[in-house]
């Protein structure tokens, strides 16, 4: 299995602090820097959706936050199969802990789609901001 990070067709962050994308924008989640990071604005639930041009098999999720501002849980599915009326959809739901160390998200099994939504549901910040410094998408 291999980083899918090159691979990406179109990323989208639901906020960025202060609007400063030149400061925290979604770039930083995959530009490999440790001076640099995404960081959300304030809100209860945050939100990741990346696509790739056809689809792939997603087996783990890599993500490095700032401690203090990680994601208490966080939960992977497919946008095709985001319709919420159906009881089908697959998830895939990860409980990070609140540390500047590099976590390994490993999916029970892999994750067919070519769209994907990470949502980041509350934070360890009081306000509800995320900061990551690495985020990286492993399959094939």
């Amino acid at each position: 299995m291999t980083s899918l990070v090159r691979e990406l067709k179109d990323y989208r962050v639901s906020s960025v602090l202060n609007g400063d994308k030149k400061m925290y924008g979604k770039t930083f989640l995959f530009d490999g820097s440790d001076e640099t990071c995404w960081n959300s604005d304030k809100g209860s639930s945050q939100k990741i959706e990346f696509s790739f041009s056809e689809p792939k098999n997603v087996t783990q999720i890599n993500i490095q936050f700032q401690g203090g501002f990680a994601a208490k849980q966080v939960e992977l599915q497919s946008v095709e199969n985001c319709d919420s009326s159906s009881n089908n959809v697959e998830k895939h739901e990860f409980h990070p802990r609140d540390t500047n160390q590099f976590q390994e998200f490993k999916l029970e099994k892999p994750m067919t789609s070519s769209s994907f939504k990470l949502t980041l549901n509350s934070s360890f910040d009081f306000y509800g901001r995320v900061i990551i410094y690495h985020f990286d998408v492993i399959g094939s």
